[in-house]
């Protein structure tokens, strides 16, 4: 049998929304679009962010998580409601045949007739710990790497489930998504390792902790970002 090339399984978004306890809110809950659908530079037509301090923006545009996951956190969680369709996440475009393993920072990707930059990996905070009813789900998403990922929107354009994912460039192939989630979960702070990572096309977010890290010899504190 043929693997299955890289696509898209379904596109996703999502309004502002109370979650969890009183005073909450997030658009982490997508629904599937039907039809095609506009991504620009700030992602796709009709997605929001509860909180544009740390979610959207241009290197956050869009949102990208592995279907092949899900498997796995059924087995780790049961089969909870929320894990049966893709969406779960947070993530924009459900994704086939592909994962934090084979995407590298810098990579080009056409995605139906856009083009997409990924920049970083997902953070997890704990909007997932109120959306699974799990109290360390986003430690276990940080734990086990299965993050999803983030672009920027090179060339404006129309995607839909079941379109091509086509590599078109990848500047730096030692540097997956994968590996880059390891490092921080990992709280590396070598400079010779840092130097290194520091040169990638980094969001300024990103290029920010791994600075600090280098200088101080020490990684971030997690608690506000975790546990919330």
């Amino acid at each position: 049998m043929t693997p299955a090339s890289p696509h898209i399984l379904q596109v996703l978004t999502g309004n502002v929304a109370p979650l969890g306890a009183a005073g909450k809110t997030s658009a982490i809950a997508k629904q599937p679009v039907a039809g095609p659908a506009v991504i620009g530079p700030l992602g796709l037509q009709g997605d929001a962010q509860a909180d544009l301090r740390v979610h959207g923006g241009p290197d956050k545009a869009v949102h990208l998580y592995a279907w092949a996951h899900y498997a796995a956190w059924r087995a780790e969680l049961g089969d909870a409601p929320v894990l049966q369709a893709p969406g779960a996440f947070g993530e924009n475009l459900a994704v086939a045949a592909l994962d934090e393993a084979g995407v590298c920072i810098g990579d080009r990707w056409r995605a139906g007739s856009a083009v997409l930059e990924v920049t970083q990996g997902r953070q997890p905070c704990w909007k997932l710990n109120l959306r699974f009813g799990v109290p360390d789900m986003s430690a276990r998403v940080q734990n086990t790497l299965r993050a999803g990922w983030y672009c920027r929107t090179l060339q404006a354009g129309v995607v839909q489930a079941g379109d091509a994912l086509e590599l078109l460039e990848r500047p730096r192939p030692g540097w997956t998504v994968q590996r880059l989630l390891a490092l921080i979960r990992d709280r590396e702070c070598h400079p010779a390792v840092l130097n290194d990572v520091l040169t990638l096309p980094l969001p300024p977010s990103w290029h920010k902790l791994f600075t600090r890290r280098r200088d101080e010899g020490q990684a971030e504190d997690w608690s506000a970002r975790l546990r919330g």
